[in-house]
């Protein structure tokens, strides 16, 4: 990772959102320096991110907390400045404050862009910055690792070709999770593609911990498979139903099974309970790793599917109660 990169030889922007980072959004910031331009947006940081991204010589936008943050918001700000400051621009880079660009990437993926004009997305291999320091972090460094090839949609992480993103009217501010694959169903139902290629894209920091950490993440996963399929969960698109119908399966009406097995029949009707751990045991082999990893992972999948059903709920109350959707953070 290296900020002393020679300038690229096409005009690549970068956009990172953040708040709160700390060094984390100092080695973001340097990573990005061989790009043309690059725009912070900031949403509501006490740490000194904004100063410290001033005095780098870095346009900086702040975001008004008061409207709601969501990360979508934040890039669709970042990439409005970055197009006034720099309308000659045709590719931009997105990036979470929280992760490093890896030396090279954005010459790779601007050499990708550059042979497929079809292309409105590229990205890479984001792997997780300590992955050692907790079994979370090894999930997300697992999840990660997704196949090569033409992809259905990317993650945070990523170069876009600006002509696409702006025929598609950039991503939903509304979207407090899951933006990116919403995004993607727009971009490939007007004719464009994205890519996963092999090259290393990100090194990310998700210094997640703790049990409580992760179980929000997974809340946060669950509304982000309830609002993708609000928005496109008609055919042929089917975003995130099964996702969705998953968690309701294994997160709600599985346990109100069983309470009702109980209430019925007593103590025997504890025996539907036996469900979960036969599928902890069906789920271990297709886990990546180690054995002790196999087993954690597929344990801690199967008590995310829970929190995953709180999101779902808490989708459903704030549809039936009208209210606004609220960021869920982890960090």
């Amino acid at each position: 990772m290296s900020g002393s990169e020679r300038p690229l030889p096409f005009a690549c922007g970068v956009v990172a959102i953040g708040r709160n980072e700390g060094e984390r959004l100092k080695r973001c910031l340097a990573s990005a320096a061989p790009a043309a331009r690059v725009v912070y947006v900031d949403s509501g940081s006490s740490d000194g991110s904004v100063a410290f991204a001033r005095a780098q010589g870095i346009d900086v936008v702040e975001l008004d907390t008061r409207d709601g943050f969501t990360a979508a918001r934040a890039r669709n700000a970042g990439f409005r400045l970055l197009m006034q400051l720099a309308p000659e621009l045709q590719l931009v880079q997105f990036v979470d404050g929280d992760c490093e660009l890896a030396a090279g990437w954005l010459a790779a993926a601007g050499a990708f862009l550059d042979q497929r004009a079809d292309a409105a997305a590229v990205f890479g291999r984001r792997r997780e910055r300590h992955p050692e320091r907790s079994i979370y972090n090894r999930i997300c460094d697992a999840e990660w690792n997704t196949p090569l090839g033409q992809a259905r949609a990317c993650g945070g992480d990523v170069m876009m070709r600006v002509a696409a993103l702006e025929r598609v009217g950039g991503y939903r501010d509304d979207f407090i999770a899951g933006e990116e694959p919403e995004l993607c169903v727009r971009l490939r139902a007007a004719g464009w593609t994205i890519w996963r290629i092999e090259a290393e894209m990100t090194r990310h920091d998700a210094a997640m911990t703790r049990f409580g950490q992760w179980w929000r993440r997974n809340v946060r996963s669950g509304y982000a498979f309830a609002l993708g399929r609000s928005a496109h969960g008609a055919p042929p698109e089917r975003l995130w139903v099964w996702e969705s119908r998953r968690a309701w399966l294994w997160g709600i009406w599985l346990p109100l099974a069983c309470a009702l097995a109980v209430i019925a029949f007593g103590a025997p009707g504890l025996a539907l309970l036996l469900i979960y751990p036969l599928q902890l045991v069906r789920r271990i082999p297709r886990q990546p790793g180690a054995l002790r990893d196999r087993i954690g992972f597929a344990g801690l999948e199967l008590l995310g599917r829970f929190a995953e059903g709180l999101g779902q709920l808490r989708f459903a109350a704030d549809r039936l109660l009208k209210g606004r959707s609220q960021i869920i953070e982890y960090k």
